[in-house]
């Protein structure tokens, strides 16, 4: 079997030691299609498919929750032509992709200021959410007008909001109580972030939710971040010892 197509979860990977949850930034798309001499958008076609099988891949091997960085805050910044292809991209994704997404099982969920995008959008999403919200398979989480400072400071004022009118005390505020205003509440953390294209950063994604993620950075570029480049992601992860911040005791 080519490696590009691996089906089963790969034997030197230990079933107890995977990550539960998986977060990626698909970074390269635009210089993968420069390389071939094609338009930006060409990548992101790519990237869609890339990102759909690694989906699936997560469902096949028994990783719980992928979690995709779709659109930042500061996307909004890229050329407008760019910016109108990626609304109309989700959305076209959305519609084509909803029936396969549940006969796969796949709940999807949104993570962001969905009121910014286009109406049409929101429609979209508010749709498959709301189709796919008791599958149980896999979780798919999208990260859409996403900002992890935006996300703080908004959790920090609807708290703020809560004391000034007298119905919080501020020495109640713990890491439990502050989760329950991100927009991720309810999804555990992430235990492995993967960005591809070799750029070293967070880009402002899960800030508070990635405190003790381990980080794999690879140079490969995003649409060609197949099943083969994810295993070694994994294997990766394996090797790692996970203290949080602890020390282990010898005996």
């Amino acid at each position: 079997m080519e490696s590009t197509r691996l089906r089963d979860r790969p034997t030197d990977l230990d079933p107890l030691r995977l990550p539960a949850h998986v977060a990626v930034i698909m970074d390269g798309n635009g210089r993968w299609a420069k390389g071939r001499g094609q338009p930006r958008i060409f990548g992101h076609r790519r990237g869609v498919d890339i990102l759909k099988d690694l989906l699936r891949c997560c469902k096949d091997w028994g990783i719980g929750t992928l979690t995709a960085y779709a659109f930042s805050t500061e996307n909004w910044g890229r050329p407008i032509e760019e910016v109108d292809f990626l609304m109309l991209l989700f959305e076209r994704v959305l519609r084509r992709e909803l029936r396969e997404m549940m006969l796969e099982g796949v709940k999807i969920s949104f993570v962001g200021d969905l009121q910014a995008l286009p109406r049409s959008l929101q429609s979209e999403i508010e749709q498959a959410m709301t189709q796919t919200k008791d599958n149980t398979a896999v979780e798919f989480v999208v990260a859409t007008n996403y900002g992890g400072r935006q996300e703080i400071l908004q959790a920090c004022r609807q708290l703020a909001a809560q004391a000034q009118r007298g119905e919080l005390d501020p020495a109640q505020i713990n890491d439990a109580l502050f989760e329950k205003h991100l927009y991720t509440a309810g999804t555990q953390d992430p235990d492995l972030l993967i960005r591809t294209s070799g750029e070293m950063r967070l880009s402002n994604f899960l800030l508070w939710q990635m405190a003790y993620t381990e980080l794999y950075v690879t140079d490969t570029l995003w649409p060609d971040f197949d099943r083969a480049e994810f295993h070694q992601a994994l294997l990766a992860y394996q090797a790692r010892e996970r203290r949080f911040g602890r020390v282990e005791t010898k005996k």
